[in-house]
């Protein structure tokens, strides 16, 4: 219900104003944000372009990402917030956060080429930054202020249903890196290429180190290192070879893992499908590792993840403090325990009785 409802309430707020912050045009203040010349799509019709592209066809790929960086977050806080907090936070936080990071990063803003980094600006081929250290970021603070669920020791619900989830990830990851390039040619086919083998040697590795570790690998851990893997190859997808994506994901399987554990044993904090760890440390992860390969400028890849890291702390603490005056963000102990699907929607994720 909540990513459902996300993805509904960002397609309009995009459409509305996130669009034009993001991508507008912005005039005198255009290293900074977009500006409203183009809220509601106004100007724009089917004989735009943006680039050699339909602006269209540019506006709807980039919703997608509007769309599943807050919904990201939901991992994060599920089975303890209000539905209300969820709704009213998200919006905000996508124009407030994710619309103008991606005007610095991807709209010419002052992080892009020519900015304050000179010539060769952040590189950033799909998201590591934009979409991943945000979201993960957020997580870890809403996380923080929420406070664990009653119950942290509730297994998986269902790991075959959480690996065909991950599966229609590893698949659709495809369509975020790939289509990143904006064209049907080369570029594409090694971003799909590299994003790949990122994900199968984070899979194998994450499975390796539980082996290690634990005596045995998990089907859990297994698809989590997939994600890891996946988030760790969105920035670099653009800028590596394929012995390089192995490499990436290869570490990535083992440093996500071990962020989880920090995470959960030493910060002691319910980020209930390790959001920041898996997300969050794999898109800064990858970010770096664009300077590592010589595809980036140290100064570039670091600034910016310690630019729009401060912003993200700082703007995400504020609307959580200002949305939980308007609503709760944490629902009642009775409602948690009898469950959000029954006590917020009315509805059970299984009648037995039919």
């Amino acid at each position: 219900m909540q990513t459902y409802a996300i993805a509904a309430l960002m397609s309009v707020l995009w459409m509305a104003f996130g669009y034009s912050i993001a991508f507008g045009d912005g005039g005198a203040n255009n290293a900074y944000w977009g500006g409203l010349g183009k809220i509601f799509l106004l100007g724009i019709d089917a004989n735009s372009l943006s680039g050699t592209i339909p602006e269209l066809a540019f506006f709807a790929f980039q919703m997608t990402f509007a769309i599943i960086t807050p919904a990201l977050i939901v991992g994060a806080y599920v089975e303890r917030i209000g539905f209300d907090f969820v709704l009213l936070f998200s919006g905000l936080w996508m124009l407030l956060v994710y619309a103008p990071v991606t005007h610095w990063i991807w709209g010419g803003g002052f992080l892009s080429d020519g900015g304050i980094f000179g010539a060769t600006g952040v590189r950033d081929f799909a998201g590591g930054i934009v979409v991943h250290e945000t979201a993960g970021l957020a997580a870890l603070i809403i996380a923080f202020f929420l406070g664990p669920r009653k119950n942290r020791t509730t297994p998986p619900h269902n790991p075959g249903y959480v690996m065909i989830g991950a599966a229609m990830l590893w698949v659709g990851w495809f369509g975020f890196n790939g289509g990143s390039q904006l064209a049907a040619d080369g570029d594409a086919a090694m971003a799909i290429t590299v994003t790949h083998i990122s994900a199968a040697a984070a899979s194998l590795t994450w499975a390796l180190w539980e082996k290690i570790k634990y005596g045995r690998a998990s089907l859990v851990g297994l698809v989590t290192g997939t994600i890891a893997g996946l988030a760790s190859i969105t920035p670099a997808s653009g800028f590596v070879s394929p012995v390089e994506a192995l490499a990436i994901g290869a570490i990535a399987g083992i440093l996500c893992q071990e962020a989880v554990n920090f995470i959960r044993n030493k910060m002691k904090i319910d980020d209930t499908l390790d959001v920041f760890a898996v997300h969050g440390v794999g898109g800064i992860f990858g970010t770096i590792m664009i300077a590592v390969f010589g595809a980036g400028t140290w100064a570039a890849q670091l600034g910016s993840l310690a630019i729009v890291g401060i912003f993200t702390f700082v703007v995400t603490i504020a609307l959580v403090k200002i949305v939980g005056v308007i609503t709760p963000i944490r629902v009642d102990t009775e409602s948690e325990v009898n469950g959000l699907d029954l006590s917020s929607h009315g509805e059970r994720a299984y009648d037995m009785n039919s």
